[in-house]
């Protein structure tokens, strides 16, 4: 179980699709992203940003990623900061700084990105960068996971599952799993159908 949190844990940045159709419209979508970067609309550098980071139409370029992530973070744009947050979690581009990563999530979660707060959840869970807290962990979850944040849910159940930061309850569990699955979340509905088959 603890393997498949930390599984999903390194899920938020995946794409929302791979398909041919999307390629190409990310390639078009480039033509008007760049003028619109360029004269410092945010939204269409954390675009750009997240374009080189995943080479998703452009070629991989960590080094462009990074500079047009920090041109919008720098006029708070909460996706840019979590996107930043997230190449020092891992390292991709820059020097891997867990203290660093925290400080970009913390901008963004403060504005009410979802993914930021799941990801302090997640650096409070595991110890990364901060003294490991269930408490606070669950606290970042819970901000998340009432904005739908699927993998939120999840950890939740996985926390009562386990008992940290909370007394063990089965029933919180299969609550926040199936919560998690009714989101479409497969995990969740793997662990929710794992505890029905056990009684619990």
């Amino acid at each position: 179980m603890k393997e498949i949190l930390v599984m999903i844990f390194c899920m938020f940045l995946a794409a929302t699709g791979h398909a041919k159709t999307n390629f190409m419209k990310q390639s078009e979508g480039l033509a008007q992203w760049i003028p619109l970067a360029e004269q410092g609309d945010a939204s269409a550098q954390t675009k750009l940003g997240i374009l080189y980071y995943k080479g998703d139409g452009v070629p991989q370029n960590y080094a462009a990623a990074k500079e047009w992530l920090e041109k919008a973070a720098a006029q708070g744009h909460a996706g840019a900061q979590r996107a930043l947050g997230f190449s020092y979690y891992q390292g991709n581009g820059v020097r891997q700084d867990y203290t660093v990563a925290k400080q970009w999530y913390e901008k963004a979660a403060a504005q009410g990105n979802a993914d930021a707060q799941f990801q302090l959840g997640g650096l409070y869970y595991f110890g990364y960068g901060v003294a490991q807290d269930y408490t606070i962990a669950k606290q970042w979850y819970e901000k998340a996971a009432a904005q739908g944040n699927t993998d939120a849910q999840f950890q939740l159940g996985g926390l009562y599952y386990f008992g940290y930061g909370v007394p063990q309850n089965y029933a919180a569990t299969k609550e926040w799993f199936g919560r998690a699955c009714d989101n479409g979340l497969q995990l969740g509905c793997d662990g929710y159908k794992r505890l029905s088959t056990r009684g619990k």
